[in-house]
């Protein structure tokens, strides 16, 4: 029998966290400064556990190492997925992030990481960094020393529903009063480039990472091409956002019963939106928002009835 195996999500408590993931997915979250939900996360600094079935108690990353089958036999060294959703209560610092050759050269074989967003929520009128205005090394640099934020930093307005695909090397932040979910290549590794002078809890300034964020950032900012395919089948709408190296992405709007097929070595879920019923091998399970899960290996055909947003994707 093969079931769909629900996780546990792990918060993360951040300088720039609020209460939205409490507020609006009714999470037991440990403060009031929760700024991420590590929702289906194999990484050793935030591993899910599995609620459910005969894995229950498990973490990803067990699972990953003793049970190949689960993942169609998929193998890299590490699950190459991470799942996140993230409560910008402030503004989050600057960042950039590195590609895979040079994560693992200095971050102890670190994988690199690309990511993309999709804007669950945010303030009227609220904007993110995406990207900068330096032609060239050379004015990147000079604008930095002679602290031209301003000016060099590339700000766009955002609503909610915005899909936003962000490859390594690409400058970017939220901004307050954002929530998103974030789909990315299991790594931690950040290079944050500028932080508006904020101090941490220590009381110092928070470390700033110049020299690497000089090296990793694409210069001059080019936007990643992508173009979001719409397919109405029986019972919802599909939306393929973006196809990519490290993963595919994609928004299930189902209204009504929606029939699939599990055809990929695993499969990832969330539902950010309503509640439903998942069948899978003639079991049925209740699904709600908030909820996490992976369709792995062997799944087949299965359905989801009731009127649910999820966002779900594949390598």
């Amino acid at each position: 029998m093969v079931q769909p195996l629900f996780l546990q999500p792990v918060f993360q408590e951040r300088i720039w966290g609020g209460t939205a993931l409490k507020d609006k997915f009714d999470y037991d979250i440990p403060t009031d400064h929760t700024g991420e939900c590590w929702a289906i996360s194999a990484h050793p600094n935030g591993p899910s556990i599995v609620k459910n079935g005969e894995f229950a108690g498990k973490t990803l990353i067990e699972l990953w190492g003793a049970q190949p089958e689960l993942f169609g036999g998929y193998h890299t060294k590490v699950f190459p997925l991470l799942t996140k959703i993230l409560d910008a209560n402030t503004d989050l610092s600057v960042q950039v992030h590195p590609n895979d050759e040079y994560a693992n050269l200095h971050e102890n074989g670190e994988l690199g990481k690309t990511e993309c967003w999709y804007i669950i929520d945010c303030e009227e009128g609220a904007e993110l960094i995406f990207g900068h205005t330096a032609n060239t090394k050379d004015e990147f640099v000079q604008m930095i020393e002679n602290n031209e934020w301003e000016k060099l930093l590339r700000k766009v307005k955002i609503k909610p529903g915005d899909f936003f695909y962000v490859p390594s090397g690409t400058i970017h932040a939220l901004g307050k009063g954002t929530v998103v979910l974030e789909t990315q290549q299991s790594s931690d590794t950040t290079y944050r480039l500028y932080d508006y002078g904020r101090v941490g809890q220590d009381g110092k300034l928070r470390e700033l990472h110049l020299d690497q964020s000089i090296d990793v950032s694409t210069i001059p900012h080019r936007d990643a091409g992508f173009s979001p395919e719409v397919s109405e089948i029986p019972g919802g709408t599909i939306t393929k956002y973006v196809e990519a190296d490290y993963f595919t992405v994609y928004k299930w709007e189902i209204d009504g019963q929606a029939d699939f097929e599990q055809n990929k070595p695993f499969l990832l879920a969330s539902v950010i939106e309503g509640e439903g019923k998942l069948t899978v091998d003639q079991e049925t399970y209740s699904i709600k928002r908030g909820d996490h899960f992976i369709l792995p290996a062997g799944a087949g055909d299965f359905q989801i009835e009731g009127n649910v947003r999820m966002i779900t994707s594949h390598v």
